[in-house]
């Protein structure tokens, strides 16, 4: 078997697509400390920089939205969840933060990431999305 000619090195970018895009701006911006990096409000597109990343709100009744079918919602989602890596991880920090702004906070674990065993935080956005904030591997 072949390999590519190339090597993956990250996750560029996440889309979701939303329906209440402002809500959403709103928590990742506010909550997570995402900034805007670029909207197209003409296709329906707000990109948020999230660290080396960013995560693409792209609103479902806006052209490029319409395109993916019917919103997510309880019976239907996006995706299973996005994990986003935090650093410092201080659990109650976060979980003070996280309910200083109302975010309904999830199971906290120890959970395997691209780094290996560590602390890790669920919490959903405005839409029900499921997101991991994810720290440091655990000492061995």
């Amino acid at each position: 078997m072949s390999r590519p000619p190339f090597e993956l090195q990250r996750i560029d970018h996440v889309v979701l697509r939303v329906r209440d895009a402002a809500a959403m701006q709103a928590f990742y911006c506010d909550v997570l400390g995402c900034r805007e990096e670029r909207r197209q409000d003409d296709i329906g597109l707000v990109q948020l920089r999230a660290g080396d990343s960013l995560i693409d709100l792209v609103d479902v009744a806006g052209k490029l939205g319409r395109m993916g079918g019917g919103a997510p919602g309880e019976e239907g989602r996006n995706m299973d969840h996005l994990c986003l890596r935090v650093g410092p991880f201080d659990r109650d920090a976060i979980v003070a933060h996280l309910h200083a702004h109302g975010a309904r906070i999830g199971e906290f674990g120890s959970r395997y990431g691209a780094e290996g065993e560590g602390p890790s935080q669920y919490l959903f956005d405005p839409e029900g999305n499921l997101v991991e904030l994810k720290g440091p591997p655990a000492p061995l």
